[in-house]
C-alpha cells in the first residue's frame, strides 16, 4: 500500500515594490531531483518542529531566499493541491516587507522573479491546456508568462487559486478566464 502524501508548504510572497504589489517565485537549480529548472514559490516539505503551514512555509523562504519568517506577515492559506510527487502542499499567502535584502540559497535556487501582481491581468499572460493526467481526461493545466519565463504545474494551479480569491472570481476554469 502507498503511503499518502506527504505534507508540505509554499509561501506565496507578496511585497511592495515602487508602490506597486509583487509576488516573488524563484527558479530552481537544474540539479536538483525534483522540479529542477522550473519556477516555484519558496516552500518544501514539513518538518517535526514545525508548529502549522505557515511555520514550514516562512521556514523555507528563510533557507530559500532569506527572508527571516518574524519579517513575514501571514494573510491566510489557499486551497491545498496535490503534486505529482505525492505532497499535500499547502499554500500560504504572505507579505514582507518593501527592499528587502533577500540572500539566495544558490545550492537550491538559480535566479529570483519579482513579477508585478497588474501584469497577471494582461492579455495573453495566461492560458489553460487540457491534458490527460492520472486516468483523468481534460485536466486543466494552467500556464502564465512573464518574459521569457513561463511558470506552470503546481505554482501556477496555485497562482490562479490566489488571483481566484485575490480578484474574487467565484468559480476557477474557463468561466473565470477574464484576465
Amino acid at each position: 500500500m502507498e503511503a499518502g502524501p506527504v505534507p508540505a508548504a509554499v509561501l506565496l510572497p507578496l511585497f511592495l515594490k515602487n508602490g506597486e504589489y509583487h509576488i516573488l517565485f524563484t527558479k530552481r537549480t537544474t540539479h536538483l531531483t525534483h522540479h529542477s529548472g522550473e519556477i516555484s514559490f519558496p516552500g518544501g516539505r514539513c518538518e517535526i518542529s514545525d508548529r502549522d503551514s505557515a511555520d514550514t512555509a516562512t521556514r523555507e523562504a528563510w533557507e530559500e531566499v532569506g527572508i527571516d519568517p518574524a519579517d513575514v506577515e501571514v494573510l491566510g492559506e489557499l486551497d491545498d493541491c496535490h503534486s505529482i510527487h505525492n505532497y499535500l502542499v499547502t499554500p500560504v499567502v504572505g507579505i514582507f516587507p518593501e527592499n528587502y535584502t533577500l540572500t539566495v540559497n544558490d545550492a537550491e535556487i538559480e535566479r529570483l522573479i519579482e513579477v508585478p501582481l497588474a501584469h497577471f491581468s494582461k492579455p495573453g499572460v495566461y492560458r489553460v491546456e487540457y491534458w490527460d493526467h492520472k486516468g483523468i481526461k481534460n485536466y486543466p493545466m494552467y500556464f502564465y508568462l512573464y518574459g521569457d519565463d513561463e511558470i506552470w504545474g503546481l505554482t501556477a494551479r496555485i497562482l490562479k487559486n490566489f488571483l481566484d480569491v485575490f480578484w474574487g472570481v467565484e468559480q476557477a476554469g474557463e468561466e473565470s478566464e477574464q484576465f
